[in-house]
């Protein structure tokens, strides 16, 4: 493989037909939190959803009232745009409120992360990041005692904690993602200050209802 292979986001390796007519539970948990996470940014009304998956999150959000516009970089999943997150030219400065990268730049090589945080910085002020965390296999212990607002949630997570992914191969989810949150160097606080040159972090939280998936919401920073 050579350097420009290495640095041209790829096709994810399996049928992709079938996998965009799949729905699971976790794209109607995936929506949701999305909705939610909006109500945190201000006068949000036009929307960039990039890598639109399936699509339910887009007709959620359409059917919310948001203007939504979507790029992905197959078309097999039928986007408004084809392309990457790492060069957005064919959008204005700002021309959105809220980019949504779900599950998006673990599929990115690590030398193109910073241009793609630039790039998401550049074209909306604020930023939903979901991404996956390492391992195979997650455990939740969720405790509700019943009272209003009280929801205790342990996790446990199974994976080589001192493992530093390479940033160059996709190593992890069967050849698809290049990194994943836990590794060493992709830890949330080591994300936060990966974060920090182009965004500001309103929130991170992991997810409690697909407990694989930490998610950011950001506010890209004064220009």
């Amino acid at each position: 493989m050579n350097t420009e292979d290495m640095d041209r986001p790829g096709l994810m390796p399996l049928d992709r037909q079938a996998w965009y007519l799949e729905i699971h539970l976790s794209n109607f948990v995936n929506s949701y939190c999305q909705y939610r996470d909006i109500q945190l940014c201000r006068d949000v009304r036009k929307i960039l959803e990039v890598g639109c998956g399936q699509g339910l999150s887009t007709q959620v959000l359409r059917w919310k009232g948001y203007e939504v516009t979507t790029l992905d970089v197959d078309e097999t999943f039928r986007p408004d745009h084809v392309g990457s997150i790492h060069d957005m030219a064919c959008f204005d400065d700002r021309q959105f409120d809220v980019l949504i990268a779900s599950h998006v730049l673990e599929h990115l090589p690590v030398s193109l992360l910073n241009e793609s945080l630039r790039e998401m910085a550049r074209v909306a002020r604020y930023a939903l990041v979901y991404l996956p965390i390492a391992g195979t296999h997650h455990f939740q212990i969720r405790l509700l005692p019943g009272f209003h607002g009280l929801d205790f949630t342990f996790h446990f997570d199974f994976y080589n904690y001192f493992e530093t992914p390479t940033g160059v191969e996709p190593r992890y989810c069967q050849g698809q993602h290049y990194w994943e949150v836990g590794y060493r160097g992709f830890r949330p606080k080591d994300l936060v200050t990966r974060f920090s040159p182009y965004f500001a972090v309103l929130k991170r939280y992991r997810n409690r209802d697909w407990n694989p998936s930490y998610n950011f919401i950001l506010q890209a920073n004064s220009r």
